[in-house]
């Protein structure tokens, strides 16, 4: 074992487990406010109790998700201080917008919406909702823009061996950032809603009577946001590949595990594995076309494979290993895609089959298995999103100018690494254990329970010493 090593495992388990909660927090937050707004539009008692029972499960996540970004900002001070010495110029002002702006307006409304439902009306009430909505994303915008100048660097210049911030503007310009934002925030409204419809589906096996209605609103809701979100994660994914063509070859020759250049037109790998050692394929089965389609909209283009593209990293940088880890990063895309496809025909048939003409989902218990079990596919798609995004990056902590060897702090020991690691498993399993507990916790109670609550609550707010009061 050795240092960089483990601060990168490190980094990687916080960065992941937190990243389960962040998309978590802004899907659900979106999904509660519609939920509201349909409320306030229709007066109909079920949504103003769907918001309620959801909203409770938003507040877990947010509340995990909270705990956890703190916890993930200790790993810059911890292992990577000359890291955050080299990018802190550029880093501070995004950082401090989403500290000081972007969170502090997300957890005030977010507060108002919680404490304030008897003392404002409605319509003002559900506007909480949507500033929290709102915030919750301009929080995202802040974190990928410092994020998305790791991918392509840009408004800077070197100064005494660190980054210097020249062109505000251009940090927030950068085409990376907008490929980035839109296809997380997608990504997060798709998890939204496959949880929600997810874990209606498995309240609905209960068979309650009294609550299939709201339930069936519940799984018709998430599966119409999963749709909507499963189009647009495709449609930016999209155009967030073809940009690495030009920006991150390397990384886009690992997610096909092309090792030499492609003829043309360039074919898709579809399943293949790659002996990383040797720097070649062992197998590949390929689907003619379909490469050169995906990268250029046309039926022609050739691709660079790693081999070309190492020859003029090692040209332009100087020679070193710029081969990222092309197996996880080759599988890692294609369980990304896989899952993300399969979300949608998810929500495809899961609208058609729960149409009011014949609602054969809700009778099949075996159709409501297979969409409750999906409610941690997004889970597993966002990781293998984020270690594309990450891994591919390979050598570089900011793509072609400061690596991952030279971003580790110099103080560091293997053994305060493994106590570190090992505290932070233990600390996250406990917090795992702790989120799903909840969860279980709020769907056992069921949406009625917010409803006897409000009327103890109503009786505990009695005077004390009215004549009522005491009979």
């Amino acid at each position: 074992m050795s240092i960089v090593p483990l601060a990168r495992f490190q980094f990687a388990m916080t960065t992941i487990f937190h990243f389960f909660f962040v998309p978590f927090s802004i899907g659900m937050a979106l999904a509660v406010a519609i939920m509201e707004t349909m409320y306030v539009i229709t007066k109909k008692e079920e949504y103003l109790k769907m918001t309620k029972f959801w909203g409770n499960i938003f507040l877990l996540s947010f509340a995990v998700g909270v705990v956890t970004g703190i916890i993930q900002e200790f790993q810059f001070g911890m292992n990577w201080s000359d890291y955050s010495r080299f990018v802190g110029d550029i880093f501070g002002a995004p950082l401090a917008v989403e500290a000081l702006l972007a969170f502090f307006m997300e957890s005030t409304f977010l507060g108002l919406w919680i404490f304030t439902w008897k003392m404002v009306s409605p319509k003002l009430h559900v506007v909480f909702i949507w500033l929290v909505t709102f915030a919750s994303g301009i929080s995202a915008f802040w974190i990928l823009a410092a994020n998305s100048f790791m991918q392509h660097p840009t408004g800077y210049t070197l100064k005494d061996g660190h980054a210097v911030m020249n062109d505000f503007g251009a940090l927030l310009t950068n085409a990376q950032l907008w490929y980035e934002f839109s296809h997380v925030i997608a990504g997060a409204v798709t998890m939204g809603g496959m949880i929600l419809a997810g874990l209606s589906a498995f309240q609905l096996l209960k068979r309650k009577n009294n609550e299939m209605s709201f339930y069936k609103k519940s799984l018709r809701l998430g599966l119409l946001i999963t749709l909507v979100g499963s189009l647009s994660v495709l449609m930016s994914g999209d155009l967030q590949m073809k940009a690495l063509v030009k920006e991150q070859p390397m990384k886009f020759a690992a997610t096909e595990g092309l090792y030499r250049d492609t003829p043309d037109p360039a074919a898709l790998t579809m399943i293949a594995w790659a002996n990383e050692n040797q720097h070649k394929r062992v197998f590949g089965v390929e689907l003619p076309y379909a490469l050169s389609i995906l990268a250029y909209n046309k039926f022609s283009g050739s691709i660079k494979g790693m081999n070309s593209i190492n020859k003029q990293l090692v040209k332009k940088y100087g020679q070193r290993n710029y081969y990222p880890p092309v197996n996880t990063l080759f599988w890692s895309f294609r369980i990304m895609v896989g899952f993300g496809l399969l979300m949608l025909l998810v929500a495809i048939l899961g609208l058609f089959f729960t149409r009011k003409k014949k609602q054969l989902l809700y009778r099949q218990k075996w159709m409501l298995w297979i969409l409750g079990l999906c409610t941690f596919i997004p889970f597993v798609a966002n990781t293998a999103g984020w270690l594309v995004t990450e891994l591919g990056r390979y050598p570089w902590t900011v793509y072609g100018v400061f690596t991952i060897k030279q971003s580790v702090s110099p103080n560091v020991s293997v053994t305060s690494l493994l106590i570190s690691n090992t505290i932070y498993f233990l600390l996250f399993s406990g917090l795992a254990i702790t989120m799903i507990a909840l969860i279980i916790r709020e769907l056992k109670k069921g949406p009625e329970d917010e409803e006897k609550q409000a009327q103890e609550d109503q009786k505990s707010e009695a005077d004390p010493f009215d004549k009522g009061a005491f009979e």
